[in-house]
């Protein structure tokens, strides 16, 4: 049976007493019970033409109907026509400019509307590579320039030079407070041990998954309130200019999950960062060597124009 299609079953007489989930598994052993189950309670499953209940008791003889529709996880992968601002594409590489909002890969509570699937709709061989050839991530609310593979042997160039950190990597970000000079933050990075969507500075030797991660940052404007600095990347971990910028008293300007509030500041500054409504993290430029000719290659993307609404906005305070 493919997934979508509508299946008829006829409830054998010797499963009478059972509930409809296990009529289910007994009859598409194909398919776990958790997933038949599911699908009885959103509606899917019928029992001579009436919705039940996977507790529904079965006495044999009835006509169950029931479509097996994808999971959420198979469908993400499906293409969809999403605007990319492309900067650069080839036969081997594309480099967009992602704006804030949008998800680069499918996962939970986004399994469509994200990057993959724009890449999927606009190169469909994609969808026979791994992560339809993403090789690096920008948080959903972070804009700014990122490259995917179009073919297998581009996205094992990518993914080498990641791991051997040949690929630079500048972020321009907007911080609180004064950022007096530059400075490396060298501190491992890892789950939070109490909060499990969050990332934290986590020690390597604490037996907690902490991994070696080095940020480089100087400063490109310093205001009243706030500090423009640029960011540079050895090391790809999640989070980790946030994390690391608020692991050294600098957290990034709008991030709701490492530096909520704005302690400090009049209410009318407050409700201008409320509204910004995201970290003010921007990916300008990427630099790698490019996976057929080798040659070194460098892309930039302006800083969206709410990010500099919002410097403007700390300038003239």
């Amino acid at each position: 049976m493919v997934d979508g299609e509508m299946v008829t079953l006829k409830v054998p007489i010797s499963l009478s007493g059972s509930r409809l989930d296990q009529v289910l598994a007994q009859m598409l052993p194909q398919y776990s019970r958790s997933r038949l189950a599911a699908l009885a309670k959103a509606g899917f499953v019928t029992v001579d033409s009436k919705t039940a209940s996977p507790k529904t008791k079965l006495f044999g003889g009835e006509e169950i109907h029931a479509t097996i529709v994808p999971r959420d996880d198979e469908a993400a992968f499906v293409p969809e026509e999403i605007a990319l601002n492309v900067l650069h594409e080839d036969e081997a590489v594309m480099v967009i400019d992602k704006p804030a909002g949008l998800v680069v890969h499918p996962g939970a509570g986004n399994w469509s509307g994200t990057v993959l699937n724009g890449l999927v709709f606009r190169n469909p061989s994609v969808i026979n590579l791994p992560r339809a050839g993403i090789v690096h991530r920008l948080d959903k609310e972070t804009s700014g320039v990122m490259v995917v593979a179009k073919t297998e042997a581009a996205q094992l160039s990518l993914v080498r030079q990641l791991q051997a950190r040949t690929v630079k990597r500048i972020y321009v970000a907007l911080v609180r407070g004064q950022v007096l000079q530059e400075g490396v933050v060298e501190k491992p990075i890892g789950r939070h041990p109490h909060h499990r969507t969050k990332m934290a500075v986590i020690g390597e030797d604490e037996g907690q998954g902490g991994k070696s991660a080095v940020t480089h940052y100087r400063v490109r404007q310093r205001f009243r309130h706030h500090s423009l600095i640029e960011c540079r990347l050895e090391t790809g971990r999640t989070h980790q200019i946030r994390v690391h910028m608020q692991s050294i008293g600098f957290p990034i300007e709008g991030d709701l999950v490492y530096s909520p509030g704005a302690a400090g500041v009049d209410a009318a500054m407050r409700d201008v960062f409320r509204k910004f409504g995201r970290q003010a993290l921007h990916a300008r430029e990427l630099t790698f060597d490019h996976p057929v000719h080798g040659e070194s290659v460098t892309f930039e993307a302006a800083i969206p124009d709410d990010m500099r609404e919002l410097i403007e906005f700390v300038r003239a305070l």
